[in-house]
């Protein structure tokens, strides 16, 4: 073999000595080539080939557990002599540390523990070089170390932990749920990752198939309710289940699910409740449950009454919540009628599986008894008729009809009457209280109220709280009491042309009374008719009548007006009548018979204006008078401002006067009678206005309750600088004003009128030069008269000196 390969440039031995393949023993195979990648030629490899082994790959054992360093290989190459002038070396992956070469004969060791699973191949590459010079004596090439997988790894469930569910009762075969084992071994050699499923631990009720890992049913009577879960154990066994296999194991949790295979069952045959009469519809009598030892919806049930004392009696819903039956009054309970009651309540679920109906009905029923409590209740009517009925000509105590009320609790158990005043105000009925036979207490009118309702209360003679009430209906039967009359009082108009046969009015009457077999009226004239010889009433048959004229033309000047009285009966009984009165107005008509005049006012004023047209002319009239009151009040009420204005004290006018007007031909610039006094100046002083003050006192009281002023001329040692001042002031405000008229309106007044009931209260027109009168009250006289008394008070204290 070594002599085919003398062509190659370099050859490398390969050496797999750590497990001896089967068949091959140990092998030396010396391959070369232009490189160590290319193939050589198969037929250097001899019978040896048939294994497959690839010419540049080395094989190594996986967790070799030797002490020495465990042998792979040889790399050799052709132009080693052996005399050790070619060195060896390696590198890539491990190189220098799992995997060592002698540099001399290329033998490669492997010094650490492999393990497959971890790591399958090495790729290093490998050089021959001159020891001397280091020079490359072959190109280097690329070689490769697979590790050889031994059954080192038992199978594991990586997917757990696992948990699976089956329906109860489920047949044989089901499948529950499928369970996977990995083995890291290599699958690709030998039987190491070949895995095989078995039961440990549950085969009694479940099984696995051995390839698959699908984990099935083995029973049919599986029971959630005997046992609702199984731990079933698992085991997977690698090397195809054979003998030094490895294997490994899990649990699987497999959950039993309910069905519907269970009925509901009463814990008891028989419940017993208890309930008082009183106990109003609606109200819970008590509660009943069945049990089903189901879950989930498949305990949800519905409760009936079955037997039909009891579906009249009580009725029964389910509590969704809870599932119980609630028992509950669906009549009033009367203890004296009945004391115990028996109800069959029956349970049935709401779903039915049809796979299990032949287990049998999915329903039970029990038997309920509710007693009746009795307690004390008010007096019962009897019997509970509610309508009444009386003539309206009925006479005060007549008797209406009877009530009647019975005890339940104690048979004859006196009761006693009353009428409930708050619905009989009028107090139109009463009631024996000890028999219950109703009365009038009034005269009874079916024309003011046809109908009355009133509340009739019953009670216990000796327990007057326990009370029943019962609505009454008294109706009042009409009697022909009130006599038919004319609808309304009636006019009409009849043109004096009128023709005979004309119809001129349509009668109809109105009856308060209401007969049972209805209203029939007849017409007639009355006897005391002075004009029927003009006049004609003709019963139309259907309670109404017709007026129509008898005679040809009729004249407003000899006649204007004609009362006609109609005689109205109706049918009874007894049949009763009444007279009413027509009045026909003659009227002038157009060619057409169109009402033009008639002599009435009256007549003319409600045939030609319409009743909107009168209420508009009322409603005119009403607005001028509230006008005319308005302009009154208006008209008043400025006359008493100008009196009280009049009335102030005159001195304002002379302290506060301050209006300029338009000079002295300017007469309307302002009132010159608010300058003068008041009284006429004649009526004391007669001609000249400075009498003395003795010559007023034939004035009586009036003079003696005013103080007479001294009358004084001006003389030559007054000083008028006061007023001089004032009244400059009063021009240059006027002048410096661009808002007054652009005029003079500056006015002297000097008059002072002819005479007044009490001498002037001016000094300037007095002759005197002297008085003896104090005119020291004027300081009393208010701030208006403080000038005025200082006046007086600076001229009295003048002349006291020259008195002196």
């Amino acid at each position: 073999m070594a002599e085919g390969l003398r062509g190659f440039p370099w050859a490398v031995l390969l050496l797999c000595c750590a497990v001896p393949l089967p068949g091959a023993g140990a092998v030396h195979v010396e391959l070369g080539g232009p490189e160590l990648g290319q193939s050589g030629d198969p037929a250097l490899a001899g019978g040896r080939v048939k294994r497959g082994w690839v010419w540049n790959q080395f094989f190594v054992v996986e967790e070799y557990t030797g002490t020495e360093p465990l042998y792979v290989g040889k790399i050799h190459s052709d132009s080693d002599e052996g005399d050790g002038s070619i060195k060896y070396t390696i590198s890539g992956e491990g190189a220098g540390t799992i995997f060592l070469i002698d540099e001399i004969t290329g033998d490669i060791h492997a010094t650490e523990r492999l393990d497959r699973e971890q790591k399958t191949f090495y790729t290093l590459r490998a050089q021959a070089r001159d020891r001397q010079t280091d020079r490359l004596l072959e190109p280097e090439s690329e070689f490769i170390i697979k590790v050889q997988d031994i059954n080192d790894s038992e199978p594991r469930f990586l997917e757990g932990p696992y948990i699976g569910s089956v329906a109860e009762l489920s047949p044989v075969g089901t499948s529950v749920m499928q369970v996977m084992a990995s083995d890291a071994d290599d699958p690709t050699y030998g039987s190491s990752a070949r895995v095989v499923y078995s039961v440990l631990e549950g085969e009694q009720h479940f099984t696995v198939d051995s390839k698959t890992g699908v984990i099935r049913t083995a029973v049919a009577d599986l029971d959630r309710e005997t046992q609702d879960r199984y731990e079933v154990v698992i085991r997977a066994t690698d090397m195809a289940g054979q003998l030094g296999g490895l294997s490994g194991s899990t649990t699987v949790t497999i959950v039993v699910t309910d069905v519907n295979d269970n009925p509901p069952r009463f814990p008891q045959k028989m419940y017993q409740f208890s309930v008082v009469e009183t106990a109003p519809v609606g109200t819970a009598v008590g509660r009943v449950k069945a049990e089903d030892s189901d879950v989930g919806e498949n305990t949800d049930m519905t409760y009936q009454v079955k037997d039909e004392e009891g579906v009249e009696m009580f009725r029964v819903i389910t509590d969704s919540n809870t599932q119980e039956a609630v028992i509950m009054v669906q009549k009033p309970l009367d203890y004296e009628s009945k004391k115990v009651h028996t109800v069959v309540v029956e349970a049935l679920n709401k779903f039915v599986d049809p796979r299990f109906v032949d287990l049998g009905t999915f329903r039970d029923q029990t038997i309920v008894r509710v007693s009746v409590l009795d307690v004390d209740e008010p007096p019962e009517f009897q019997p509970p008729s509610d309508l009444m009925e009386v003539q309206e000509d009925a006479h005060v105590g007549s008797i209406v009809g009877v009530v009647t009320a019975l005890d339940p609790d104690t048979a004859n158990h006196p009761v006693r009457y009353a009428i409930d005043r708050s619905t009989d105000t009028e107090r139109i009925f009463d009631i024996d209280a000890n028999t219950g036979a109703i009365v009038t207490g009034k005269v009874l009118d079916r024309e003011t109220a046809g109908w009355h309702n009133i509340t009739v209360l019953a009670m216990e003679a000796d327990n007057h709280s326990q009370v029943s009430r019962a609505s009454l209906r008294i109706r009042i039967l009409d009697v022909n009491d009130n006599p038919p009359e004319l609808a309304t009082p009636y006019e009409a108009a009849v043109c004096e042309d009128a023709k005979p046969g004309q119809l001129i009015q349509t009668i109809s009457v109105v009856d308060r009374d209401e007969p049972q077999s209805g209203h029939r009226f007849y017409f007639a004239l009355a006897p005391e008719a002075t004009h029927s010889h003009r006049f004609s009433l003709l019963d139309v048959q259907d309670n109404t009548a017709a007026v129509h004229t008898q005679r040809v033309g009729f004249n407003r000047q000899e006649q204007d007006v004609y009362l006609l009285p109609i005689l109205v009966v109706d049918s009874g009984p007894p049949a009763l009548s009444s007279t009413g009165t027509l009045t026909i107005r003659v009227c002038g008509c157009d060619s057409s018979g169109t009402i033009q005049s008639c002599n009435s006012t009256a007549y003319v004023m409600s045939a030609t204006l319409s009743p909107g047209a009168l209420i508009a002319l009322l409603v005119c009239i009403l607005i001028l008078i509230v006008l005319v009151l308005l302009i009154l009040t208006l008209k008043r009420h400025h006359k008493s401002h100008l009196t009280s204005e009049d009335d102030e004290d005159m001195r304002d006018n002379v302290i506060k006067y301050n209006d300029e007007g338009g000079g002295e031909q300017d007469t309307e610039a302002y009132d010159m009678s608010a300058l003068r006094s008041l009284y006429e100046l004649g009526e004391l002083a007669g001609g000249e206005g400075g009498g003395a003050p003795a010559e007023a006192a034939p004035r009586g009281s009036l003079a003696s309750e005013r103080h007479a002023l001294p009358q004084w001329v001006q003389g030559p040692e007054l000083d008028f600088a006061l007023f001089r001042d004032y009244i400059c002031r009063k021009v240059e405000q006027a002048d410096g004003d661009a808002s007054v008229p652009p005029y003079d309106s500056f006015q002297t007044y000097a008059f002072e009128g002819s005479g007044s009931p009490a001498p002037s209260l001016s000094s300037l027109g007095t002759r005197s030069s002297g008085s003896e009168q104090d005119f020291s009250y004027l300081g009393g006289w208010g701030p208006r008269f403080r000038q005025l008394a200082a006046l007086y008070a600076g001229r009295r204290a003048d002349e006291e000196p020259e008195d002196s």
